[in-house]
């Protein structure tokens, strides 16, 4: 009966040992045990004979140097800001009265933008003019005076010369002119500090017209009819004016390794959300020294001159520009792939270009696999050298390079064997499973 073969039988009858037929075939239980492995060693060393014969050589991808233009930039990030913004406060306290403008009104130099309460004001104007003529009074006064004092002092002195007044009667009348005189001094003097009060209490009056200094439109107003507004140490912001929207400046943080290729009059542009599919130029006019740490990251602020006649952006919109740091019209470029590219471990070990036997643990791997791009490995800075892979008669093949300006995506040969049409590798086709 066939279920009553046993294992040996079925391993003799594979190895062709017997065949097996309805009689036991009965081997000693030793025998048995070592025909069993050996069947194993031999299977084992046929799956080693055949990883012995190498996997298939890999498919490489290529790319083609070519001739073309090519542009560097530097990116980074900003907020717009209008050219110039004036924050106006009251100068004196009191009482709001009126407000004349909202947002978004556009404003002249001069014009009235809110009025204060004036009524104490008005009085304390009015007191200083009253002190005003009364000091002017006084110095009639004492005008008169001083004319009275001279009479006298020509009346004693005639009848002195006489020998009708004494002597201390003509030194009371001489001391009685100069009191006079020194009165009419001290009486003029008044006149100028009245004079003065005045023209503060009055100048204060003027300031409870709160009035625009430029031409602009009104960006906020945080004051209402009413309110009661105190200017101390720090005076309140009552409106936020922009003086033309029309130019605007963006301000963006370009990271420290970048600023050393940014420099004034670099043209730039840039995209905000509000019009992703719209790009907007602008050009550097400035760039500042002061660094600005954040979380250990340290940057430096680039100013970008804006037009905005058609008024379509708004201030404190961020905008991420790209910044033209350098070009080249005619530049011999590769793609970026190739510097990212790794060879197979088995195409360096033991010599670049030879494939090797790989380890008994790599046996089952699928052939022509090998190690992936890195995408760490990227473009170095202008004039670095940097290895790359051709392919030779089927042979991977290391070369050396200079490189120079990359826009990211391709990168700029400036020293190098390699020419217009050649091909190098970029990466390694995936094998279907």
């Amino acid at each position: 009966m066939k279920d009553d073969i046993e294992p040996q039988d079925e391993m003799a009858a594979v190895l062709g040992l017997a065949k097996p037929s309805g009689r036991r075939f009965n081997l000693p239980p030793l025998k048995g045990k070592w025909i069993v492995a050996g069947a194993i060693g031999v299977v084992a060393l046929i799956v080693i004979v055949r990883s012995m014969s190498g996997p298939a050589s890999p498919k490489y991808q290529t790319a083609e140097i070519s001739r073309g233009g090519i542009v560097a930039t530097v990116t980074a990030t900003g907020t717009l800001q209008p050219v110039n913004t004036v924050e106006i406060g009251p100068e004196i306290s009191g009482q709001i009265s009126k407000v004349l403008v909202d947002f978004n009104d556009k404003v002249s130099a001069g014009q009235l933008l809110a009025v204060m309460d004036t009524d104490t004001l008005r009085a304390r104007v009015l007191q200083s003019r009253a002190s005003l003529a009364s000091a002017r009074a006084k110095v009639e006064d004492t005008r008169a005076t001083i004319a009275e004092a001279q009479m006298k002092l020509a009346r004693v002195k005639d009848l002195n010369g006489r020998g009708n007044a004494s002597k201390q009667d003509l030194d009371n009348a001489v001391a009685a002119d100069a009191r006079a005189r020194a009165a009419l001094q001290s009486a003029q003097a008044q006149v100028d500090v009245a004079s003065a009060n005045l023209s503060s209490d009055e100048t204060t009056l003027t300031k409870t017209e709160i009035k625009s200094p430029i031409n602009g439109i009104v960006m906020s107003r945080t004051v209402e009819r009413g309110q009661v507004v105190a200017a101390t140490f720090q005076t309140p912001v009552l409106f936020k004016l922009a003086e033309d929207l029309t130019k605007m400046e963006l301000l963006v943080d370009v990271d420290e390794a970048d600023i050393g290729h940014v420099q004034e009059g670099q043209k730039a542009s840039f995209t905000v959300d509000a019009f992703q599919d719209r790009q907007f130029p602008a050009t550097i006019t400035q760039v500042r020294f002061s660094p600005k740490t954040v979380d250990s990251v340290v940057t430096y602020q680039a100013v970008l001159a804006v037009d905005n006649s058609d008024l379509t952006l708004r201030p404190g919109m961020t905008a991420t520009a790209s910044i033209t740091t350098a070009t080249r019209e005619d530049a011999t470029v590769m793609p970026n792939a190739a510097l990212r590219f790794q060879p197979p471990l088995e195409a360096r070990a033991g010599g670049e270009g030879q494939p090797q036997p790989p380890g008994l643990f790599r046996m089952f791997m699928p052939r022509g696999m090998g190690q992936p791009n890195n995408p760490k490995v990227t473009a170095k800075a202008a004039g670095a050298v940097q290895r790359i892979w051709t392919l030779q008669s089927g042979v991977l093949t290391p070369i050396e390079v200079k490189v120079g300006l990359t826009d990211g995506q391709r990168t700029e040969i400036t020293e190098g064997p390699l020419k217009p049409g050649d091909a190098v590798v970029v990466g390694i086709q995936k094998m279907a499973r």
